[in-house]
């Protein structure tokens, strides 16, 4: 699926902007970062994983605030911040935005090939130190 089809299906739609939510978005961020360093200190290394990417996700949500957009799509944040912030976000957090989001997928809902995926100690400590880098970026940008 393309940008222009999210847009056509209504999973992306344009708002007003409001730097107020896009603040908030990125505190709840922070937060859900703390939740999964705490997840990783408690040896659940799935729920580190989800609330790493959780993280990521509220994130990107602060970008599309401050852009006056909503989302309703997973996948169409990805793209469109992808799109949209490409060379303002190094590249491999844009990646792995994205790859997080395709294992989240797995891990809580398996598909009908693949069990249920399992999440090792490394996988959860990759994933805090990808969104720790990504909620930075975009603290930058919304300062900016």
């Amino acid at each position: 699926m393309s940008l222009e089809e999210c847009f056509g299906k209504g999973l992306l739609k344009k708002d007003k902007p409001d730097i107020a939510k896009a603040r908030l978005s990125l505190k709840v961020a922070k937060e859900n970062l703390e939740d999964a360093r705490s997840q990783l200190e408690a040896g659940l290394y799935k729920w580190t994983f989800i609330a790493a990417y959780t993280s990521m996700f509220h994130a990107a949500r602060a970008l599309l605030y401050k852009d006056g957009m909503k989302e309703r799509s997973h996948f169409c944040l990805c793209m469109y911040v992808k799109e949209r912030y490409q060379g303002r976000i190094e590249a491999r957090y844009l990646n792995e935005f994205n790859m997080l989001r395709e294992q989240r997928h797995r891990i809580m809902y398996g598909d009908e090939n693949i069990k249920v995926k399992e999440v090792e100690e490394a996988e959860a400590e990759s994933s805090i130190k990808i969104a720790a880098g990504f909620i930075a970026a975009v603290g930058k940008i919304l300062e900016g």
